[in-house]
């Protein structure tokens, strides 16, 4: 299963629901935040407990060129909880660690994708667009220029979160939007709260 969310779990968090299970946490979209990129780390273990996981944190740095380590951490994984920040910051993260090889994988194996904001927009077929809500160019320590911005293509839309939200990027976000519909582009736009839901790959 893929779950894609504009801010937080949403309104559908019951269908990841499980008695007991395990998740790893990917923050590396706020890796732009240096030492407090950890400052919501209790929010979300908090909001996975509430639906039935114990959760540690996957941190794509410890995996820059060891894409065979990585697959063997997700191996133990049930669901994986890819959390917002700057999309173009995970995305590299994403190419660095060879986490496009090892999500393939394990999603065949039963692993459910969920992700928000930015865990959510590098699920879809590029980040046309996302440019105009996240800086492009940023570039944390640990992370080079030469390593590619590509995504994931989980689903063939691409995902605009916090659209007609209460949220400061919302405007950015209707702009987005604008850009993609000129463009004759595949998205869908997700107000806060909303989350799509795809049963396998499209």
């Amino acid at each position: 299963m893929i779950y894609l969310s504009s801010y937080r779990f949403g309104n559908n968090a019951g269908v990841l629901r499980r008695r007991e299970g395990h998740a790893g946490i990917i923050m590396n979209a706020l890796d732009v935040y240096g030492e407090t990129r950890l400052m919501n780390w209790e929010r979300e273990v908090a909001d996975l407990e509430r639906l039935g996981y114990s959760s540690e944190e996957i941190d794509l740095r410890e995996y820059f060129d060891d894409a065979d380590g990585l697959s063997a951490r997700l191996a133990g994984l049930d669901l994986l909880w890819v959390v917002g920040g700057n999309s173009f910051v995970l995305a590299r993260a994403m190419n660095a660690s060879g986490f496009h090889d090892a999500i393939g994988s394990v999603l065949e194996r039963g692993l459910i994708y969920a992700g928000y904001s930015a865990g959510a927009c590098v699920a879809g077929p590029d980040l046309r667009g996302i440019d105009l809500i996240d800086d492009p160019d940023v570039l944390p320590e640990g992370y080079e220029a030469r390593m590619p911005v590509e995504t994931l293509g989980l689903v063939s839309f691409r995902i605009v979160p916090h659209v007609g939200s209460n949220h400061p990027e919302s405007a950015d976000a209707g702009r987005v939007v604008a850009l993609l519909e000129r463009e004759g582009l595949a998205y869908r736009a997700l107000k806060d709260g909303d989350a799509v839901i795809v049963d396998g790959r499209v």
